[in-house]
Protein backbone atom coordinates (compact mmCIF):
# COMPACT_ATOMS: atom_id res chain seq x y z
CA UNK A 1 0.00 0.00 0.00
CA UNK A 2 1.77 3.16 -1.28
CA UNK A 3 1.17 6.38 1.22
CA UNK A 4 -1.06 9.58 -0.06
CA UNK A 5 0.66 12.30 -1.51
CA UNK A 6 0.27 14.35 1.19
CA UNK A 7 1.39 11.40 4.36
CA UNK A 8 4.54 11.66 2.07
CA UNK A 9 4.73 15.59 2.20
CA UNK A 10 4.00 15.63 5.42
CA UNK A 11 6.57 12.58 6.53
CA UNK A 12 9.28 14.33 4.69
CA UNK A 13 8.79 17.59 6.05
CA UNK A 14 8.95 16.18 9.62
CA UNK A 15 12.61 14.05 9.03
CA UNK A 16 14.42 16.62 6.86
CA UNK A 17 16.95 17.02 9.92
CA UNK A 18 17.36 12.92 10.84
CA UNK A 19 20.61 11.41 10.48
CA UNK A 20 21.14 9.40 7.19
CA UNK A 21 21.85 6.02 9.46
CA UNK A 22 20.54 4.54 12.15
CA UNK A 23 23.92 5.81 14.48
CA UNK A 24 23.52 4.53 17.59
CA UNK A 25 24.47 7.88 20.11
CA UNK A 26 26.67 7.55 22.93
CA UNK A 27 25.10 6.98 26.74
CA UNK A 28 24.31 10.36 28.01
CA UNK A 29 25.76 10.81 32.05
CA UNK A 30 24.46 12.72 34.74
CA UNK A 31 26.19 16.33 35.04
CA UNK A 32 29.19 17.19 36.79
CA UNK A 33 29.05 16.86 40.27
CA UNK A 34 26.29 13.95 40.17
CA UNK A 35 27.60 10.25 40.84
CA UNK A 36 26.85 6.74 40.64
CA UNK A 37 26.81 4.29 43.83
CA UNK A 38 29.38 1.81 43.78
CA UNK A 39 26.99 -0.94 44.35
CA UNK A 40 23.38 -0.34 43.15
CA UNK A 41 21.70 -3.33 44.90
CA UNK A 42 19.50 -2.91 48.14
CA UNK A 43 20.08 -5.32 50.86
CA UNK A 44 18.77 -8.06 50.59
CA UNK A 45 16.94 -7.36 53.98
CA UNK A 46 15.92 -3.82 53.41
CA UNK A 47 13.14 -2.55 51.20
CA UNK A 48 13.84 -0.62 48.14
CA UNK A 49 13.17 2.78 47.80
CA UNK A 50 11.07 3.65 45.15
CA UNK A 51 9.63 6.78 43.55
CA UNK A 52 6.88 6.29 40.93
CA UNK A 53 7.10 8.52 38.07
CA UNK A 54 3.42 8.64 36.55
CA UNK A 55 0.94 8.16 39.39
CA UNK A 56 -2.51 8.51 37.59
CA UNK A 57 -4.06 5.49 35.00
CA UNK A 58 -1.90 2.59 34.26
CA UNK A 59 0.97 3.98 36.84
CA UNK A 60 -1.03 4.27 39.63
CA UNK A 61 -1.86 0.44 39.51
CA UNK A 62 1.31 -0.12 38.82
CA UNK A 63 2.37 2.15 42.17
CA UNK A 64 -0.46 0.13 44.34
CA UNK A 65 0.79 -3.53 42.52
CA UNK A 66 4.55 -2.59 43.99
CA UNK A 67 3.50 -1.22 47.08
CA UNK A 68 1.35 -4.29 48.13
CA UNK A 69 3.72 -6.62 47.66
CA UNK A 70 5.36 -5.34 50.83
CA UNK A 71 9.24 -4.73 49.68
CA UNK A 72 9.32 -1.10 48.84
CA UNK A 73 8.99 2.20 50.81
CA UNK A 74 7.66 5.00 48.77
CA UNK A 75 9.86 7.94 48.81
CA UNK A 76 8.93 9.84 46.13
CA UNK A 77 5.78 10.67 43.79
CA UNK A 78 6.45 12.49 40.40
CA UNK A 79 3.38 13.42 37.96
CA UNK A 80 2.91 16.06 34.95
CA UNK A 81 -0.26 16.74 36.69
CA UNK A 82 -0.66 16.36 40.89
CA UNK A 83 -3.69 18.07 40.97
CA UNK A 84 -5.58 16.02 38.36
CA UNK A 85 -8.20 13.54 39.63
CA UNK A 86 -6.69 10.38 38.57
CA UNK A 87 -4.00 11.42 40.87
CA UNK A 88 -5.61 12.08 43.70
CA UNK A 89 -5.77 8.25 44.85
CA UNK A 90 -1.84 7.27 44.74
CA UNK A 91 -1.05 10.88 46.54
CA UNK A 92 -3.59 10.44 49.01
CA UNK A 93 -2.00 6.97 49.78
CA UNK A 94 1.62 8.17 50.21
CA UNK A 95 0.60 11.85 51.86
CA UNK A 96 4.31 12.61 53.24
CA UNK A 97 6.41 11.19 50.04
CA UNK A 98 7.78 14.28 48.24
CA UNK A 99 5.95 15.55 45.69
CA UNK A 100 7.74 16.64 41.99
CA UNK A 101 6.21 17.24 38.72
CA UNK A 102 9.65 16.65 36.76
CA UNK A 103 11.47 14.08 36.73
CA UNK A 104 15.10 16.11 36.39
CA UNK A 105 14.13 17.93 39.60
CA UNK A 106 13.32 15.16 41.39
CA UNK A 107 16.69 13.36 40.54
CA UNK A 108 18.14 16.74 41.54
CA UNK A 109 16.78 16.93 44.77
CA UNK A 110 16.71 13.20 46.05
CA UNK A 111 18.60 10.90 43.65
CA UNK A 112 20.59 9.60 46.84
CA UNK A 113 17.40 8.38 48.55
CA UNK A 114 15.50 6.43 45.37
CA UNK A 115 17.10 2.33 44.37
CA UNK A 116 14.54 2.42 42.10
CA UNK A 117 12.18 4.08 39.77
CA UNK A 118 8.63 3.24 37.56
CA UNK A 119 7.52 4.51 34.75
CA UNK A 120 4.55 4.84 33.70
CA UNK A 121 3.79 7.47 31.56
CA UNK A 122 2.75 7.62 27.59
CA UNK A 123 4.92 5.93 25.37
CA UNK A 124 6.97 9.06 24.03
CA UNK A 125 8.41 9.74 27.71
CA UNK A 126 9.50 6.30 28.51
CA UNK A 127 12.90 6.87 26.58
CA UNK A 128 14.55 10.25 28.52
CA UNK A 129 12.97 9.42 31.92
CA UNK A 130 14.70 5.49 31.81
CA UNK A 131 17.85 7.27 30.79
CA UNK A 132 18.03 9.40 33.40
CA UNK A 133 17.57 6.80 36.32
CA UNK A 134 19.80 4.48 34.77
CA UNK A 135 22.40 6.93 34.41
CA UNK A 136 22.08 7.74 38.12
CA UNK A 137 21.91 4.02 38.90
CA UNK A 138 18.55 3.54 39.63
CA UNK A 139 16.57 -0.24 38.75
CA UNK A 140 13.62 0.63 36.16
CA UNK A 141 10.16 -0.50 35.64
CA UNK A 142 8.98 0.89 32.87
CA UNK A 143 6.02 0.20 31.13
CA UNK A 144 5.38 -1.55 27.58
CA UNK A 145 6.46 -1.02 25.25
CA UNK A 146 9.93 0.31 25.70
CA UNK A 147 10.27 3.22 23.88
CA UNK A 148 8.65 4.74 20.98
CA UNK A 149 11.44 4.49 18.46
CA UNK A 150 13.52 1.76 17.29
CA UNK A 151 16.69 3.47 18.15
CA UNK A 152 15.60 4.65 21.58
CA UNK A 153 15.04 0.94 22.29
CA UNK A 154 18.74 0.46 21.19
CA UNK A 155 19.97 3.21 23.55
CA UNK A 156 18.30 1.65 26.66
CA UNK A 157 19.84 -1.82 25.74
CA UNK A 158 22.78 -0.15 25.95
CA UNK A 159 22.47 1.86 29.36
CA UNK A 160 21.40 -1.28 31.01
CA UNK A 161 24.60 -2.93 29.92
CA UNK A 162 26.58 0.37 31.01
CA UNK A 163 25.29 0.67 34.37
CA UNK A 164 24.46 -2.71 35.28
CA UNK A 165 21.13 -1.70 37.05
CA UNK A 166 17.84 -4.26 37.51
CA UNK A 167 15.21 -3.74 34.67
CA UNK A 168 11.60 -5.19 33.76
CA UNK A 169 9.75 -3.84 30.99
CA UNK A 170 5.76 -3.85 32.08
CA UNK A 171 4.45 -6.98 30.42
CA UNK A 172 3.09 -8.47 33.11
CA UNK A 173 2.01 -12.03 32.16
CA UNK A 174 5.45 -12.15 31.61
CA UNK A 175 5.99 -13.65 35.11
CA UNK A 176 2.85 -15.65 35.30
CA UNK A 177 1.36 -18.99 33.56
CA UNK A 178 1.84 -18.08 30.31
CA UNK A 179 5.39 -17.99 30.95
CA UNK A 180 6.04 -20.91 32.82
CA UNK A 181 3.87 -23.22 30.65
CA UNK A 182 5.49 -22.29 27.83
CA UNK A 183 9.08 -22.45 28.73
CA UNK A 184 7.95 -25.68 30.20
CA UNK A 185 6.42 -27.05 26.99
CA UNK A 186 9.21 -25.48 24.46
CA UNK A 187 12.10 -27.84 26.34
CA UNK A 188 9.86 -30.52 26.55
CA UNK A 189 9.58 -30.96 22.69
CA UNK A 190 5.64 -29.85 22.50
CA UNK A 191 5.64 -26.61 20.98
CA UNK A 192 8.65 -27.24 18.13
CA UNK A 193 9.23 -26.74 14.26
CA UNK A 194 6.69 -23.40 14.82
CA UNK A 195 5.79 -21.88 11.53
CA UNK A 196 3.33 -19.24 11.88
CA UNK A 197 1.53 -17.43 14.82
CA UNK A 198 -1.33 -15.36 14.53
CA UNK A 199 -1.96 -12.85 16.56
CA UNK A 200 -5.03 -10.30 17.27
CA UNK A 201 -6.52 -7.37 19.25
CA UNK A 202 -9.84 -6.87 18.01
CA UNK A 203 -11.45 -5.17 21.18
CA UNK A 204 -12.94 -1.83 21.28
CA UNK A 205 -9.93 0.87 22.11
CA UNK A 206 -10.04 3.69 23.96
CA UNK A 207 -9.57 6.23 20.95
CA UNK A 208 -11.24 8.99 19.94
CA UNK A 209 -13.37 9.58 16.92
CA UNK A 210 -11.39 11.54 14.78
CA UNK A 211 -11.83 11.79 10.84
CA UNK A 212 -9.00 9.81 9.18
CA UNK A 213 -9.31 13.06 6.47
CA UNK A 214 -7.87 15.37 9.01
CA UNK A 215 -5.21 17.49 7.41
CA UNK A 216 -4.40 18.88 10.51
CA UNK A 217 -3.32 18.00 14.36
CA UNK A 218 -6.20 18.86 16.47
CA UNK A 219 -6.35 22.41 17.68
CA UNK A 220 -4.91 24.11 21.18
CA UNK A 221 -7.10 24.44 23.84
CA UNK A 222 -6.12 25.94 27.25
CA UNK A 223 -3.95 24.42 29.26
CA UNK A 224 -5.23 22.70 32.63
CA UNK A 225 -3.67 24.92 35.36
CA UNK A 226 -2.12 22.20 36.97
CA UNK A 227 -0.59 20.72 33.90
CA UNK A 228 3.10 21.22 33.04
CA UNK A 229 2.56 20.55 29.30
CA UNK A 230 6.22 21.22 28.17
CA UNK A 231 7.35 18.49 30.31
CA UNK A 232 4.54 16.01 29.63
CA UNK A 233 5.86 16.73 26.17
CA UNK A 234 9.42 16.00 26.46
CA UNK A 235 12.25 15.36 23.64
CA UNK A 236 8.81 15.53 21.36
CA UNK A 237 8.79 18.04 18.63
CA UNK A 238 5.99 21.17 20.43
CA UNK A 239 2.26 20.85 19.99
CA UNK A 240 -0.19 22.54 21.30
CA UNK A 241 -2.19 21.24 23.94
CA UNK A 242 -5.21 19.06 23.35
CA UNK A 243 -7.20 17.26 25.34
CA UNK A 244 -7.33 14.28 22.81
CA UNK A 245 -3.45 14.00 23.05
CA UNK A 246 -3.49 13.42 26.99
CA UNK A 247 -4.62 10.49 28.88
CA UNK A 248 -5.20 7.60 27.28
CA UNK A 249 -5.70 9.35 23.83
CA UNK A 250 -1.97 9.81 23.30
CA UNK A 251 -1.81 5.86 22.30
CA UNK A 252 -3.40 6.60 18.95
CA UNK A 253 -0.88 9.53 17.34
CA UNK A 254 2.65 8.49 15.72
CA UNK A 255 3.92 11.38 17.17
CA UNK A 256 3.22 9.99 21.20
CA UNK A 257 1.82 6.29 21.23
CA UNK A 258 2.41 3.06 19.40
CA UNK A 259 -0.89 2.06 18.75
CA UNK A 260 -2.42 -1.08 19.47
CA UNK A 261 0.30 -3.20 18.27
CA UNK A 262 2.82 -1.49 20.77
CA UNK A 263 -0.30 -1.42 23.42
CA UNK A 264 -1.06 -5.20 23.02
CA UNK A 265 1.85 -7.15 21.07
CA UNK A 266 4.07 -7.78 24.52
CA UNK A 267 1.16 -9.22 26.23
CA UNK A 268 -0.18 -12.01 22.88
CA UNK A 269 3.80 -12.45 21.62
CA UNK A 270 6.21 -12.21 24.50
CA UNK A 271 6.42 -15.73 25.24
CA UNK A 272 6.75 -16.69 21.77
CA UNK A 273 9.31 -14.17 20.66
CA UNK A 274 11.63 -15.08 23.53
CA UNK A 275 11.59 -18.76 23.68
CA UNK A 276 11.48 -19.21 20.04
CA UNK A 277 14.14 -16.77 19.70
CA UNK A 278 12.89 -14.83 17.12
CA UNK A 279 14.81 -11.68 17.52
CA UNK A 280 14.32 -9.19 15.01
CA UNK A 281 12.24 -9.87 11.59
CA UNK A 282 13.78 -9.19 8.05
CA UNK A 283 10.40 -8.57 6.26
CA UNK A 284 7.42 -6.55 7.65
CA UNK A 285 3.94 -6.38 5.59
CA UNK A 286 1.44 -4.03 6.03
CA UNK A 287 -1.08 -6.21 4.03
CA UNK A 288 -4.43 -4.33 4.93
CA UNK A 289 -4.56 -0.50 6.91
CA UNK A 290 -7.93 0.78 7.09
CA UNK A 291 -8.29 5.02 6.94
CA UNK A 292 -4.89 5.07 6.96
CA UNK A 293 -3.34 8.10 7.73
CA UNK A 294 -0.43 10.65 8.75
CA UNK A 295 -1.82 11.97 12.20
CA UNK A 296 -2.76 8.99 13.55
CA UNK A 297 -3.07 5.13 13.61
CA UNK A 298 -5.29 2.92 11.14
CA UNK A 299 -8.11 2.04 12.42
CA UNK A 300 -8.09 -1.66 11.14
CA UNK A 301 -4.66 -3.05 10.84
CA UNK A 302 -2.85 -6.34 9.22
CA UNK A 303 0.54 -6.92 9.37
CA UNK A 304 2.99 -9.63 8.41
CA UNK A 305 6.37 -10.28 9.93
CA UNK A 306 8.99 -12.58 8.34
CA UNK A 307 11.02 -13.71 10.59
CA UNK A 308 14.39 -15.99 8.76
CA UNK A 309 15.25 -19.82 10.34
CA UNK A 310 17.07 -19.59 13.93
CA UNK A 311 19.25 -22.66 14.02
CA UNK A 312 17.18 -25.94 13.75
CA UNK A 313 14.33 -23.58 13.86
CA UNK A 314 12.09 -22.96 10.86
CA UNK A 315 11.26 -19.50 9.69
CA UNK A 316 7.79 -17.79 11.01
CA UNK A 317 5.35 -15.75 9.66
CA UNK A 318 3.67 -13.76 12.22
CA UNK A 319 0.70 -12.00 11.40
CA UNK A 320 -0.69 -9.18 13.45
CA UNK A 321 -4.59 -8.29 12.85
CA UNK A 322 -6.02 -5.43 15.22
CA UNK A 323 -9.64 -3.36 14.65
CA UNK A 324 -13.13 -4.29 15.30
CA UNK A 325 -13.91 -5.48 11.76
CA UNK A 326 -10.86 -7.28 10.79
CA UNK A 327 -11.11 -11.33 12.54
CA UNK A 328 -8.67 -13.12 11.28
CA UNK A 329 -9.90 -16.41 10.29
CA UNK A 330 -9.66 -19.74 13.68
CA UNK A 331 -8.52 -22.78 12.47
CA UNK A 332 -11.09 -26.15 12.67
CA UNK A 333 -11.70 -27.51 16.08
CA UNK A 334 -10.77 -23.66 17.70
CA UNK A 335 -13.97 -23.86 20.05
CA UNK A 336 -15.57 -20.47 22.15
CA UNK A 337 -14.07 -16.95 21.91
CA UNK A 338 -14.51 -17.19 25.89
CA UNK A 339 -13.55 -13.80 27.62
CA UNK A 340 -10.12 -14.84 29.55
CA UNK A 341 -10.72 -13.69 33.45
CA UNK A 342 -6.48 -13.74 33.19
CA UNK A 343 -6.91 -10.27 31.25
CA UNK A 344 -7.03 -7.39 32.97
CA UNK A 345 -8.69 -4.30 33.50
CA UNK A 346 -7.42 -1.66 31.49
CA UNK A 347 -6.67 1.98 32.85
CA UNK A 348 -10.10 1.37 35.21
CA UNK A 349 -12.12 -0.16 32.62
CA UNK A 350 -12.77 -4.32 31.92
CA UNK A 351 -12.26 -5.43 28.40
CA UNK A 352 -15.07 -6.30 26.65
CA UNK A 353 -15.93 -9.06 24.63
CA UNK A 354 -15.53 -8.90 21.29
CA UNK A 355 -15.97 -12.34 18.06
CA UNK A 356 -12.52 -13.41 18.82
CA UNK A 357 -10.82 -11.58 21.92
CA UNK A 358 -7.42 -11.34 22.27
CA UNK A 359 -4.91 -13.74 22.07
CA UNK A 360 -3.08 -15.77 19.10
CA UNK A 361 -2.75 -19.17 17.39
CA UNK A 362 0.44 -21.01 16.94
CA UNK A 363 0.98 -23.31 13.90
CA UNK A 364 3.52 -26.19 14.01
CA UNK A 365 4.37 -28.86 11.67
CA UNK A 366 2.00 -31.22 13.57
CA UNK A 367 -0.21 -29.39 16.51
CA UNK A 368 -2.03 -26.43 16.74
CA UNK A 369 -2.13 -24.10 20.30
CA UNK A 370 -4.51 -21.82 21.19
CA UNK A 371 -3.82 -18.85 23.57
CA UNK A 372 -5.09 -15.52 25.30
CA UNK A 373 -3.36 -12.33 26.32
CA UNK A 374 -1.31 -11.77 29.48
CA UNK A 375 -0.99 -14.81 31.75
CA UNK A 376 -3.91 -16.95 29.80
CA UNK A 377 -2.32 -20.51 29.25
CA UNK A 378 -2.57 -22.14 25.60
CA UNK A 379 -4.33 -25.34 25.11
CA UNK A 380 -3.66 -27.71 22.23
CA UNK A 381 -6.87 -27.61 19.57
CA UNK A 382 -8.67 -29.54 18.57
CA UNK A 383 -10.06 -31.00 21.93
CA UNK A 384 -9.81 -34.55 20.66
CA UNK A 385 -6.03 -34.01 20.11
CA UNK A 386 -5.50 -32.00 23.52
CA UNK A 387 -6.83 -35.33 25.21
CA UNK A 388 -4.30 -37.39 23.31
CA UNK A 389 -1.63 -35.45 24.04
CA UNK A 390 -2.56 -35.13 27.80
CA UNK A 391 -0.17 -38.11 29.29
CA UNK A 392 2.60 -36.71 27.65
CA UNK A 393 2.95 -32.75 29.05
CA UNK A 394 5.40 -32.11 31.48
CA UNK A 395 4.30 -30.65 34.88
CA UNK A 396 4.45 -26.31 34.91
CA UNK A 397 6.20 -25.00 37.74
CA UNK A 398 4.40 -22.35 39.76
CA UNK A 399 6.04 -18.76 39.69
CA UNK A 400 7.95 -18.12 42.32
CA UNK A 401 6.51 -14.17 42.15
CA UNK A 402 4.89 -11.55 40.09
CA UNK A 403 6.21 -9.23 37.82
CA UNK A 404 6.31 -6.55 40.70
CA UNK A 405 8.15 -8.61 43.27
CA UNK A 406 10.58 -10.27 40.51
CA UNK A 407 11.52 -6.89 40.27
CA UNK A 408 11.96 -5.42 43.74
CA UNK A 409 13.30 -9.39 44.59
CA UNK A 410 15.81 -8.72 41.79
CA UNK A 411 17.01 -5.00 43.21
CA UNK A 412 17.92 -7.18 46.32
CA UNK A 413 19.85 -9.69 44.29
CA UNK A 414 17.45 -12.30 45.58
CA UNK A 415 15.98 -12.81 41.85
CA UNK A 416 16.22 -12.16 37.88
CA UNK A 417 13.94 -10.25 36.29
CA UNK A 418 12.18 -12.02 33.55
CA UNK A 419 11.70 -9.32 31.01
CA UNK A 420 14.99 -7.34 31.52
CA UNK A 421 15.61 -4.60 28.10
CA UNK A 422 17.78 -7.47 27.40
CA UNK A 423 15.00 -9.79 26.42
CA UNK A 424 12.56 -6.51 26.20
CA UNK A 425 14.17 -4.98 23.96
CA UNK A 426 14.01 -6.79 20.78
CA UNK A 427 10.41 -6.92 21.01
CA UNK A 428 9.95 -3.55 21.64
CA UNK A 429 12.04 -3.22 18.57
CA UNK A 430 9.39 -5.25 16.68
CA UNK A 431 6.76 -3.39 17.18
CA UNK A 432 8.85 -0.18 16.22
CA UNK A 433 9.18 -1.59 12.76
CA UNK A 434 5.40 -2.68 12.50
CA UNK A 435 4.14 1.02 13.36
CA UNK A 436 7.09 2.62 10.81
CA UNK A 437 5.48 0.18 8.39
CA UNK A 438 1.81 1.52 9.10
CA UNK A 439 3.13 4.60 9.35
CA UNK A 440 4.44 4.44 5.64
CA UNK A 441 2.03 2.40 4.35
CA UNK A 442 4.88 0.33 2.63
CA UNK A 443 6.86 -2.88 3.13
CA UNK A 444 10.17 -2.94 4.75
CA UNK A 445 13.08 -5.22 4.48
CA UNK A 446 14.99 -5.23 7.33
CA UNK A 447 19.15 -6.38 7.53
CA UNK A 448 19.43 -8.13 11.33
CA UNK A 449 22.43 -7.78 11.50
CA UNK A 450 23.23 -4.14 10.57
CA UNK A 451 19.62 -2.96 11.74
CA UNK A 452 19.25 -1.09 8.80
CA UNK A 453 16.10 -0.72 6.70
CA UNK A 454 17.70 -1.83 3.33
CA UNK A 455 14.25 -0.72 0.68
CA UNK A 456 13.36 2.84 1.98
CA UNK A 457 15.90 5.33 2.86
CA UNK A 458 12.91 7.45 4.48
CA UNK A 459 12.38 4.30 6.85
CA UNK A 460 15.41 4.09 7.36
CA UNK A 461 16.16 6.99 8.76
CA UNK A 462 12.82 6.97 11.06
CA UNK A 463 14.81 4.30 13.12
CA UNK A 464 16.40 7.27 14.88
CA UNK A 465 12.87 9.16 14.85
CA UNK A 466 12.92 13.30 15.03
CA UNK A 467 15.35 15.48 16.57
CA UNK A 468 14.70 16.29 19.88
CA UNK A 469 13.12 19.40 20.73
CA UNK A 470 14.99 21.86 22.37
CA UNK A 471 16.52 21.76 25.98
CA UNK A 472 16.21 17.48 25.52
CA UNK A 473 19.24 17.06 23.33
CA UNK A 474 21.51 15.56 26.21
CA UNK A 475 19.59 12.10 26.14
CA UNK A 476 20.77 11.75 22.47
CA UNK A 477 24.21 13.37 21.87
CA UNK A 478 26.23 11.21 18.86
CA UNK A 479 29.09 9.31 20.08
Amino acid sequence: MKSTDISRRLFLKQTLALSATAVIPSIWTPAKGRTLPTSPFVSANDRVNIAFIGIGNRGGEIAKELYNTGLCNVVALCDVDMGAPHTQEIISMFPDAPRFQDFRKMFDKMADKIDAVTVGVPDHAHFPITIEAMAHGKHVYVEKPMARTFNEVELMMKAEKRFGVVTQMGNQGHSEANYFQFKAWQEAGIIKDVTAITAHMNNPRRWHGWDPKITHFPVAEPIPSTLDWDTWLGVVKHHDYNHDFHLGQWRCWYDFGMGALGDWGAHILDTAHQFLDLGLPTEINPIYLKDHNPFFFPMSSTILFKFPERGTMPAVDVTWYDGLDNIPAVPEGYGVSELDPNIPTVAGGKIQPAKLNPGKEIYTKTLTFKGGSHSSTLSIIPEEKAKEMEPRLPEVPQSPSNHYANFLLACQGKEKTRSPFSVAGPLSQVFCLGVLSQQLGEKLIFDRETKQISNNKLANQMLVGEPPRKGWEEYYKIS
